[in-house]
C-alpha cells in the first residue's frame, strides 16, 4: 500500500488545483468549547470519519441539526469570521468554501489516501470520498463528498 500524500495549507500545489466557489446554508449547532478552571483544556473530538481533531480554549463545536453528536471544533476567529449566530446555539456558514475533487491531488486515484493537516490536527482520507475544502485564512480540511452533495450549492 502507498504512503498517504500529506497536505497542508502553504503546499504550492494547492495554487495549481482548480478551486470552485460553494456555499452553505444550512443552519447547524453550536457551542463554544469553555472549559472551567481546573479542567482539561483541550478535547478529543472525533468525526464520523474517524479522524481525531483537537479542540481548544475558546473554539467552537459545530454539528449538523440532524447529528448533534456528529461535531467537529473550529477556531474562534475563523467562526467569527464564517459564521453567523442566527439565535442561541444555532448559525449558518455565511462564507463561501472553495472545493476541488481531493483525486485532483492523487491523478485521478481514488483509493490513495490523504492525509490533511488543519488547524485542529492531521486528517487522513481516501480521496474518491472526500473533496479538498480551502476557507478564507487559506486553512484546508478534508470535506465528505456525500456531505457536499447534500447541502452545498455552487456559489456565483
Amino acid at each position: 500500500m502507498k504512503e498517504p500524500v500529506v497536505l497542508q495549507s502553504d503546499d504550492p500545489i494547492l495554487n495549481s488545483l482548480n478551486f470552485r466557489p460553494y456555499r452553505n446554508m444550512a443552519p447547524r449547532r453550536v457551542v463554544p468549547f469553555v472549559p472551567e478552571a481546573g479542567q482539561p483544556q483541550t478535547m478529543e473530538v472525533t468525526t464520523s470519519w474517524g479522524a481525531k481533531l483537537t479542540a481548544k480554549k475558546g473554539d467552537l463545536l459545530i454539528s449538523e441539526m440532524d447529528k448533534p453528536d456528529d461535531m467537529w471544533p473550529i477556531d474562534a476567529h475563523i467562526f467569527d469570521e464564517t459564521y453567523l449566530i442566527t439565535a442561541p446555539g444555532l448559525c449558518v456558514k455565511r462564507a463561501v468554501t472553495l472545493l476541488v475533487p481531493l483525486i485532483d491531488i492523487t491523478d485521478g486515484d481514488e483509493d490513495q489516501m490523504v492525509s490533511v493537516r488543519t488547524f485542529e490536527g492531521t486528517v487522513t482520507v481516501r480521496a474518491g470520498d472526500f473533496l479538498l475544502a480551502k476557507g478564507i485564512k487559506g486553512e484546508i480540511w478534508p470535506y465528505p463528498k456525500a456531505k457536499a452533495a447534500e447541502i452545498m450549492k455552487p456559489a456565483g
